[in-house]
């Protein structure tokens, strides 16, 4: 008989394609882009827009992208986040289950693999280090829905987002120290993923602090708790002081924009421009919003954004792999989990 409240791990990010063509590509979106928190408009304005517009042109557009980073063993996302689940199973002595956001391998999958283990107390790790709608958010809201519908009886505990977190910075910034030992370059450029100005908005629970001003993210407030602004500012401060860098050596920007309002600056495109017409010619680029390498990363960072920036002028560039599966980071999750299996005072 399976122990009772057996506790378990649930490792959480975004999801992926089945396959790199259009055909897999397209239920896939559908499922992303009609979430209420990716797409924040009215369901019949948004249904409009993803199934009426985006739908009939983007999955081919996309299909190729995935096409130009898939990996023998399948999608780099889903391989990484297996091998990093495969490692963290391996230092700790609790079940571990990997679910997804988007895609086949569901959340309530992952679930239901941990209730079959007799886990009845889980610890959901988000892979987001900075809390967003479009993230984070919609992570918990969705892992509390299975919950609820499936599972009624097992007890959910989340690990927040740990943006600033100092074992995570450390290992962070050692990870980067590692990768860009003895590189020649003038400029350090942290890429985040980038969201609507709205979002920003909406998450002020204050309904007053955020002004988009380059000031509120650094006055405190409340509304930072679920500020994703102010915590990508707040990694980006923290990684420049551990890794020595000083403020003009190492900046952040903000890519993937989609549409035509207006999203959160400076844009990262636009950034490769300034960058190169400044003289700064020998770039590194970081990727923090992320713990592992997927599209956004290996195709739009890696490979647009080298393109871009030597055609602005640009001489040298060079995107700094994420953490992925490294021993550190691994090392990293398994303290947090052990504290919380612990009942650590200081767990979140």
């Amino acid at each position: 008989m399976a122990k009772l409240n057996k506790k378990g791990v649930l490792i959480i990010n975004l999801g992926s394609p089945k396959s790199p063509t259009a055909k897999d590509v397209k239920p896939y979106l559908a499922e992303f882009l009609m979430d209420e928190r990716v797409i924040d408009l009215p369901k019949l304005l948004r249904t409009f827009l993803v199934k009426g517009i985006i739908l009939n042109v983007r999955p081919k557009k996309s299909a190729k992208a995935y096409k130009k980073i898939w990996w023998e063993e399948g999608s780099p996302l889903i391989v990484i986040s297996e091998r990093f689940t495969e490692k963290l199973r391996n230092a700790i002595d609790i079940p571990v289950a990997l679910g997804m956001r988007y895609g086949e391998m569901s959340i309530q999958k992952a679930l239901q693999e941990l209730q079959d283990q007799g886990v009845q107390e889980v610890y959901v790790i988000p892979m987001y280090p900075q809390y967003a709608m479009s993230s984070y958010e919609t992570v918990e809201v969705k892992t509390r829905e299975v919950q609820q519908d499936f599972f009624p009886n097992m007890k959910l505990s989340f690990k927040k987002a740990f943006y600033q977190d100092a074992d995570y910075i450390d290992v962070l910034a050692k990870d980067v120290q590692q990768k860009i030992q003895g590189k020649d370059y003038d400029h350090i450029l942290v890429s985040y993923h980038g969201v609507p100005e709205r979002h920003i908005r909406k998450g002020d629970v204050t309904k007053s602090h955020c002004k988009m001003d380059g000031k509120c993210c650094i006055s405190d407030s409340k509304a930072h708790e679920f500020c994703y602004k102010h915590q990508c500012v707040t990694t980006t401060i923290k990684l420049r002081e551990a890794l020595g860098e000083s403020e003009e050596n190492l900046t952040h920007s903000f890519q993937s924009r989609l549409g035509s309002d207006a999203w959160i600056k400076p844009y990262t495109d636009k950034e490769f421009e300034r960058l190169a017409k400044e003289g700064k010619k020998k770039l590194l680029v970081i990727t923090p919003a992320f713990v592992a390498d997927c599209l956004e990363t290996l195709e739009e960072i890696a490979m647009e954004g080298k393109e871009q920036f030597l055609e602005a002028g640009g001489d040298t560039y060079e995107h700094i792999s994420c953490l992925n599966d490294a021993d550190p980071w691994v090392a990293t999750v398994a303290n947090w989990v052990q504290n919380w299996n612990e009942g650590s005072s200081s767990i979140d």
